[in-house]
């Protein structure tokens, strides 16, 4: 029992009761495969509350249309490929669909295509039985069957590689996967969202991506315009992000000069919403006073613009002190805290404040 038995029985054993205990454990086994679906919609449900997304701001042409098709599109099924380059906001739109469809009660399951190692590729999506491998010492239910009744957004699909596209294809097409290990077709239900940065239609003729995979998963394709083309909505963004991150670090009311609104606007953005609003996050932590002025941006020179630079005496190990600085006062000398905020670990701060005398 202590091994992982169900029941047992004393021989000479009885037919009836043989055949009950048999019946009790698979209704266990259900039960049990039930309760760990469950528990994975309840996670992944626990984790998109404790997140705080943007709101997605629309004045440009552009992103009017792309509502306008998302408007419709969520009253459907319909499979929706979402392309744009990076920080475009492809997660925020696939999400937007999700919210508005008649699947919002249930979960959306993210899974980034380009994180999941090759070997690993099949137990993570389609999950495997107990003993299938090494490390397999319990059921594990894939990504593809947690989002059944709900929406499955497949983001940098264009990383897939051919022997991975052509099973992703035969699941979609069958709308059944098969664990590893077992010989039993479990049915999905989803609804499908698949977002790149890459042109598909290139891929296919490089012969990098399948042409029946891409007519099955762009029903409908909705292309989201870079920041640089969106006009008036940098300014818009830029005081939201500003508000957001005011009120996460506790910096009361902030505003931008009148010159670090004309650098964000001369920009070109290159890293898109994502940049923006990285860079507002580190000016709301390192800016004194109640003003974000250019240098508390930080923004890359970009060949050909002149970009508002820090007065730091042009020294790049300045520049650094002056950031780990400013971090260590926002969190009260707390090294842990700053290097957090900083995206280094303890230990590198540490040495760096020991190297500039901080």
């Amino acid at each position: 029992m202590k091994n992982g038995a169900v029941d047992f029985i004393i021989k000479p054993w009885d037919n009836d009761k043989l055949l009950a205990t048999l019946r009790t454990a698979l209704k266990l086994r259900e039960s049990n495969k039930e309760i760990e679906k469950l528990r994975n919609r309840q996670d992944q449900l626990g984790a998109e509350l404790d997140k705080q997304y943007p709101e997605i701001i629309v004045q440009c042409p552009q992103m009017s249309r792309v509502m306008e098709i998302v408007d419709k599109v969520s009253k459907t099924d319909v499979n929706i490929l979402i392309t744009g380059e990076n920080g475009t906001g492809k997660g925020l739109i696939a999400r937007e669909i999700h919210k508005r469809s008649s699947r919002s009660k249930e979960a959306m399951i993210t899974v980034d295509m380009s994180s999941i190692p090759l070997t690993l590729f099949e137990s993570e999506m389609f999950g495997h039985k107990k003993g299938t491998f090494t490390d397999a010492k319990q059921d594990r239910i894939g990504r593809f069957e947690t989002a059944s009744g709900g929406t499955l957004f497949l983001d940098e699909i264009g990383n897939l590689s051919m022997n991975i596209q052509a099973k992703v294809l035969n699941v979609l097409e069958e709308r059944q996967i098969i664990p590893l290990g077992s010989n039993k077709a479990v049915p999905i239900d989803i609804r499908l969202i698949c977002a790149t940065n890459k042109n598909l239609d290139k891929l296919v003729m490089e012969g990098l991506f399948r042409q029946d995979l891409l007519f099955r998963v762009n029903t409908i394709q909705i292309d989201l315009p870079p920041l640089r083309e969106r006009g008036g909505e940098i300014e818009m963004m830029a005081n939201h992000f500003l508000s957001m991150s005011a009120s996460k670090y506790d910096r009361g009311k902030l505003s931008f000069t009148k010159e670090s609104m004309m650098s964000m606007r001369s920009y070109t953005w290159p890293g898109n919403i994502r940049e923006l609003e990285h860079s507002i996050e580190k000016a709301v932590i390192l800016a004194e006073g109640n003003k974000v002025k250019p240098e508390d941006l930080y923004l890359k020179k970009m060949p050909g613009q002149a970009m508002p630079q820090p007065e730091l005496n042009g020294s790049y190990g300045d520049f650094e002190k002056e950031i780990i600085r400013k971090a260590l006062l926002r969190h009260m000398g707390n090294m842990t805290s700053a290097a957090r905020e900083l995206g280094i670990s303890r230990q590198t701060i540490y040495n760096k404040m020991k190297r500039y005398g901080l």
